[in-house]
């Protein structure tokens, strides 16, 4: 299989942080969708990254469907529950809160490379204020855990390292570490899984 994307979105790596994990066999094809002939607008009717390209040529898009599907893959290890109604809910919620934070910070990102005098004020204090109160509530709920959820490492581990590291690219300004000493812990200790290192 071969999962198209770019080295900059989030959403790609957290579908390629799962196919690391669970040492799927893919190919990473870095295909950024504005270029022109980009296979991205061939296989995917959104134009959208990422896009997991089967053997047989299916597409799978979207990077929390990508995950579900490659979580179903092999055993080694879990990512999302599957016997345990609640606890995948719990997983699939920390899913959600960080693509919510990626959702924001990539708003913030297209508005800010506009013209200035083009600038919303408002639309920038309304997406940067959903980061900050989104980082607050994730410290919380972590706490001095280990894993986002459970004892081992879920999805929800994996796609919240995506949205910290897509804020250390784009909002290299925000002092997230500074406010939250519990989740630069966490963000350190998981930035040191090979998975996460082969991704960046």
């Amino acid at each position: 299989m071969k999962l198209l994307g770019t080295q900059t979105s989030p959403y790609v790596r957290k579908a390629r942080l799962v196919l690391l994990e669970k040492n799927i066999a893919h190919e990473y094809v870095i295909d950024p969708p504005s270029e022109p002939g980009s296979l991205v607008a061939r296989v995917n009717p959104l134009g959208r990254i990422p896009a997991l390209i089967l053997d047989d040529d299916f597409c799978v898009f979207d990077s929390s469907v990508i995950a579900d599907y490659a979580d179903t893959l092999n055993d080694s290890p879990i990512l999302i529950p599957r016997d345990d109604a609640l606890a995948r809910l719990r997983v699939k919620r920390w899913e959600a809160l960080a693509d919510g934070i990626m959702d924001s910070a990539i708003v913030v990102r297209n508005e800010v490379l506009r013209p200035a005098e083009q600038q919303s004020a408002a639309l920038l204090d309304l997406h940067n204020t959903a980061v900050s109160h989104a980082l607050e509530y994730v410290a919380g709920l972590l706490g001095e855990q280990e894993w986002c959820e459970g004892d081992t490492i879920t999805l929800a581990d994996l796609a919240l390292v995506s949205a910290l590291i897509y804020l250390d690219l784009r909002q290299a300004e925000r002092d997230w570490r500074g406010k939250h000493a519990n989740l630069a812990t966490w963000f350190d200790r998981i930035s040191q899984r090979d998975s996460v290192i082969a991704s960046r």
